[in-house]
């Protein structure tokens, strides 16, 4: 099993459009081969003073049982289209690849 997490740097103005378009995409994700979780989060402030907050970046959380399965994931043609439907909505992206220790 590999854990995928993601930061997406959206731009402020365009967030709530964002994660509509990612949630209506999440359900085709969830019935692909190898998927075990996938899920978008936003920070939660805390007030924990080591905590880092970035209102405008979403963090997908992703665990899938293969790297060929996430090979798959990113060439299925839902994430074809969605990469497409955002592309002007996302500043930065960061990707986290990782397996158990």
């Amino acid at each position: 099993m590999i854990n995928v997490i993601a930061s997406i740097k959206v731009k402020p103005a365009q967030l709530a459009s964002f994660i509509t378009i990612f949630k209506a995409n999440t359900p085709k994700v969830l019935e692909e081969q190898g998927c075990i979780e996938y899920a978008a989060k936003v920070d939660f402030e805390t007030q924990i003073p080591i905590q880092e907050i970035d209102l405008c970046t979403v963090t997908i959380i992703e665990k899938w049982q293969s790297i060929d399965h996430l090979h798959a994931h990113l060439q299925a043609p839902h994430m074809l289209a969605y990469k497409v439907e955002v592309a002007d909505m996302v500043e930065a992206v960061s990707l986290k690849i990782l397996q158990d220790a």
